[in-house]
């Protein structure tokens, strides 16, 4: 079993940047990927980045990608999403996920709660 908790999101203004962090309480954390997912309101939800168990491999959306950057840190059981060049449409509640595999994928077994970010134009 795998709980996670995402923290660090909120309302900023377009153009600026935010981080957003995922605690998880695996085991072992480096035995799952992690996955970043965002859901607008009426809309469906939406795979935004992966990150592989050594942090080495990484698979972004195309809608951020340049803009958003995945990473994780083993050692303390972590994986971030730094956001920058918000847009209007980059608002959506945030979750983070955990699978045993790796990929650009939907299916992952363990999800958090979310946090909301709400980009201002």
């Amino acid at each position: 079993q795998v709980q996670l908790v995402e923290s660090g999101g909120g309302l900023v203004q377009a153009g600026t940047s935010l981080r957003l962090s995922c605690a998880a309480s695996a085991r072992t954390f480096s035995d799952y990927a992690m996955g970043w997912f965002r859901q607008a309101p009426g809309k469906e939800r939406e795979f935004v980045a992966a990150i592989g168990w050594s942090g080495s491999s990484t698979y972004y959306a195309d809608s951020v990608r340049g803009r958003f950057t995945v990473s994780r840190d083993n050692a303390k059981n972590t994986v971030a999403l730094q956001m920058k060049s918000l847009k209007p449409e980059d608002t959506a509640v945030y979750y983070c996920a955990a699978d045993r595999t790796f990929g650009k994928k939907k299916d992952y077994a363990y999800w958090g709660q979310g946090t909301q970010v709400t980009v201002s134009s």
